[in-house]
């Protein structure tokens, strides 16, 4: 052990990806004396614009879009306490199967090498002692998760560090519950088709698969209010319907899949840093 400071590195796709997944462990390190570095990998271009505006619809501005998005992402990372934000800056993919995904400069069509080439110097300058992505998969699915999760791999096999690596997900028990959640807060919502709901039942993974359990119950009203900070995109933030109590009983447990590991800690851990410290 020395006397650097431990440092969490969490390399996300676009403005509010950080709150969902990880602003609970953001948080809660943040609060610990632990350096907190954020990776934002696109500028959130596809997402709604003022009043809710959709991309591809009269008025909806992809720069003004970008601005407004990275003026969330600051007061996100300031509810937060994030120490470092660092932004990649390509263009948003949107969601896979929109015209957004062959854009020249997006991210889903920059090549692997060039992005992971650029977060391999950030790791070298950091030098994280955790790094939080996403599985191969991007969780569910969308491009621009997918990138960021083969960049951050790419990455580390560039760099001569070791961190303990981690991809985010969710127990099927919860996402179980998420879906009851859903039903009960829209009433009048029609049964997904089969296929969908197929395609829902393979998100997240067993619970007794997950490796990492850490509770974040005591910072969840930042987590509340850092999802909060992007108001533009409140329409698709359901969990802002919950209010922050229900959020917070819901919301409290942050879960991980451990994947690369020098320390020897046991599994299952309650604790990122388990081993560093």
């Amino acid at each position: 052990m020395t006397d650097r400071r431990l440092t969490l590195m969490a390399v996300h796709a676009h403005p509010d990806d950080e709150a969902t997944g990880t602003g609970g462990v953001l948080a809660r390190y943040a609060a610990e004396g632990i350096r907190t570095v954020l990776v934002t990998c696109t500028d959130g271009r596809c997402g709604d614009g003022p009043g809710g505006v959709k991309p591809g619809d009269p008025g909806h501005d992809p720069a003004t879009v970008a601005l407004m998005r990275r003026q969330e992402l600051e007061a996100s990372c300031e509810v937060l306490k994030v120490s470092d934000l660092e932004m990649l800056d390509y263009a948003d993919s949107g969601m896979m199967g929109w015209p957004s995904n062959d854009t020249p400069g997006s991210f889903w069509q920059t090549s692997v090498e060039e992005g992971a080439a650029r977060l391999a110097e950030l790791m070298r300058h950091y030098r994280p002692d955790v790094v939080v992505t996403y599985d191969e998969n991007g969780f569910y699915g969308h491009p621009d998760h997918i990138q960021a999760h083969r960049i951050t791999m790419a990455a580390l096999e560039m760099t001569a560090l070791t961190p303990k690596v981690y991809w985010t997900t969710m127990p099927r028990s919860a996402m179980q519950r998420f879906g009851e959640i859903i039903r009960e807060f829209h009433e009048d919502m029609p049964e997904p088709d089969p296929a969908e709901a197929a395609a829902m039942a393979e998100i997240g993974l067993p619970d007794d698969e997950i490796t990492t359990w850490v509770d974040t119950t005591a910072f969840s009203g930042q987590k509340f209010d850092a999802l909060a900070a992007h108001a533009s995109q409140g329409e698709n933030i359901f969990f802002l319907k919950m209010g922050k109590e229900r959020f917070g009983e819901l919301m409290g447990m942050e879960t991980f899949v451990r994947v690369k590991d020098a320390t020897g800690a046991a599994v299952p851990e309650n604790d990122l840093f388990a081993g560093l410290r």
